[in-house]
């Protein structure tokens, strides 16, 4: 089995801990088997795969995107180090606004499934970081959202002081303030 799957303290959140195969050349890894996922619940269609390489303390997020275009992401960090964040923002659920963290990196090959009705962001805490990520839905601009990373309702422990943000997200609203539905 190439995969371990830890269930996370919020319902839906799952760590994925790859198996590699490593000798004197390398390493040979699965990033992804649908068998295995579907057997350990994880029932997602993948539509799009994106990527994208940061440098050291860039902070994106917090993203999603609401329905019909809700998307459940698989994050995976290949090249580097990122502290990995997800927000739960199902206004039914008994952790709505509760949030969890886990460290990504080449080091650990480890992955992250986020379901729909989730914000996500990451930073980076090596020099730069190429994240690689299979989303549910393509991208919609339309349905493109967004709350910020450092709304004092979610109170998240980000591991790095001063990051660096986009213009978008200095600009988004805080949870309480924000309109979606999923």
């Amino acid at each position: 089995m190439p995969f371990r799957f830890k269930k996370l303290s919020i319902e839906g959140l799952v760590l994925i801990e790859t198996v590699s195969f490593e000798d004197k050349r390398g390493y040979f890894m699965e990033s992804y088997k649908e068998t295995e996922f579907l057997d350990n619940g994880i029932k997602t269609k993948f539509k799009q795969d994106n990527i994208s390489f940061s440098y050291k303390n860039v902070l994106r997020g917090l993203h999603f995107q609401i329905k019909p275009k809700a998307q459940a992401k698989l994050i995976r960090c290949v090249k580097g180090k990122i502290f990995d964040v997800a927000v739960d923002l199902r206004k039914n659920s008994k952790t709505f606004g509760k949030w969890v963290s886990v460290i990504l990196s080449e080091e650990n090959k480890n992955m992250f499934f986020i379901p729909e009705g989730f914000a996500h962001g990451f930073c980076v805490l090596s020099d730069y970081a190429i994240v690689m990520y299979k989303v549910s839905e393509e991208y919609s601009k339309e349905h493109d959202k967004g709350i910020r990373w450092n709304d004092p309702d979610l109170d998240i422990e980000w591991p790095i002081k001063n990051p660096i943000i986009s213009e978008k997200d200095k600009n988004l609203p805080f949870l309480r303030e924000a309109n979606f539905d999923f």
